[in-house]
């Protein structure tokens, strides 16, 4: 129901932009949950994610989970022609071959998506990655930027992935995260670490390019209310409230009304988030944000047993289920004036 008036308003903005000669864009995160491939990798741990491991992890289940992932991306934002996402930001992918795979299925194919991505030093070998359509984003350079905490030297994370580029000639910059997981008694210090990690990124763009247009996104493992994000990376729940140089919380409304990306002891919990600059809230600005939501088509849920009302994900326990991912997609929405 709140998807179906969600499109609704949608639809009624689409054609306002379109009278306006307005161009409609889409912008999405999505954490795939431990996209892996079958073979062993000793430099990291990822041995349960073999065919002699615990989850019997076979070229079977591996195409099947290849086939449900891009299932899911390409129906996202799939209200209109207009909306298929030209970004794509990903969480918990093994490595490029993977990534290879899922823009080659038959689902994405058409899409023509091309891949920015590398490898991080966390020690299961999960990364962050970037999906991109290059007729609309025309990427102009990449890098990362590594998680090391003084105060925690021991820790290895994901990389933070900042990718340059541009929509309909105007600067984007996409900051790509997937902070320390809730497990450990110091977890919620590594996360606001991370939170200064990201407001460093952003600042230092600001600083050389004030106009440029920021979009942070990932699975940061917090809801928008926590001090990682609200007092670290200072991301506003209102638009009010969001001062020269400031970053808005896409996501905070939705948290608020009780929605969420990943559910924990029937709790709903917004940890993926798309956090922007104030220069995508400038009515001046031809580019700018006009909406977000949660994607929860109906096919995402599990509909029986201890968990119906959750995420349908891939695995209970090593049972392989055959669903998509144990966290929903999230996907905001851009509009380009061209009279500006």
């Amino acid at each position: 129901m709140r998807l179906l008036f969600f499109i609704i308003i949608l639809s009624v903005h689409i054609l306002s932009y379109s009278q306006e000669k307005a161009q409609l864009y889409s912008v999405a995160f999505y954490n795939v949950e431990n996209l892996y491939d079958t073979k062993r990798d000793k430099s990291i741990e990822d041995a349960d994610f073999t065919p002699q491991g615990a989850k019997k992890w076979t070229n079977d289940k591996y195409e099947k989970k290849i086939e449900n992932i891009s299932e899911v991306l390409a129906k996202l934002g799939n209200n209109t022609k207009r909306l298929q996402p030209c970004i794509i930001g990903l969480a918990e992918v093994e490595n490029r071959a993977v990534l290879e795979d899922l823009i080659h299925s038959k689902n994405l194919k058409k899409n023509n998506y091309k891949i920015i991505h590398r490898d991080s030093p966390d020690k299961r070998g999960i990364d962050v990655a970037l999906l991109y359509n290059p007729s609309i984003f025309k990427p102009s350079g990449y890098s990362t930027y590594k998680f090391a905490s003084a105060d925690s030297p021991w820790y290895k994370s994901r990389d933070f992935l900042l990718v340059s580029g541009s929509i309909a000639n105007e600067k984007v910059h996409i900051i790509v995260n997937h902070w320390p997981s809730r497990r450990g008694e110091s977890s919620s210090e590594l996360r606001e670490y991370a939170a200064s990690v990201c407001k460093h990124i952003h600042d230092s763009i600001y600083k050389k390019e004030p106009t440029s247009k920021i979009i942070i996104m990932g699975d940061l493992n917090d809801n928008p209310d926590d001090n990682s994000c609200r007092l670290m990376l200072k991301a506003r729940k209102s638009v009010s409230a969001v001062k020269k140089g400031g970053l808005y919380n896409t996501m905070w409304s939705l948290y608020k009304k009780g929605e969420g990306s990943y559910r924990y002891q029937r709790k709903w919990n917004m940890y993926d988030q798309i956090i922007i600059s104030e220069s995508l809230l400038n009515k001046k600005s031809a580019l700018k944000y006009v909406g977000a939501e949660v994607f929860n088509p109906d096919f995402l849920f599990q509909h029986k047993g201890a968990f119906r009302g959750y995420p349908f994900r891939s695995f209970s326990g090593n049972t392989f289920i055959n669903g998509y991912s144990d966290h929903l997609p999230i996907i905001i929405f851009l509009s380009h004036d061209t009279k500006l």
